[in-house]
């Protein structure tokens, strides 16, 4: 179904856990490919290398708000002030 989507140019890719069943061969060649896909991809994931490449807008919802930053994976976990904020988004309200 990837492949027929591909080919037909769709513009928006929506993805949970593609890589999941997926054998090391299989996630380079699928890596690749969304990183030449010209469109957008949403996608969750728990396969770091995976979010790390490809992804380069990070949105985190959160039980207070979402924050939204364009960044790879690791510059948003690493970043200081990310760090506050997140902590600020999931305190629990009084």
């Amino acid at each position: 179904m990837l492949s027929k989507m591909m080919m037909l140019r769709a513009n928006v890719l929506m993805l949970d856990e593609p890589t999941n069943h997926l054998d090391l061969e299989s996630i380079t060649a699928f890596n690749n490919s969304l990183t030449n896909f010209k469109g957008t991809v949403l996608l969750t994931t728990h396969d770091h290398e995976f979010a790390q490449t490809v992804g380069t807008r990070v949105v985190e919802l959160t039980p207070n708000g979402v924050i939204d930053r364009y960044m790879t994976f690791d510059e948003y976990m690493n970043d200081p002030k990310i760090k506050q904020q997140r902590e600020k988004m999931y305190a629990v309200s009084s």
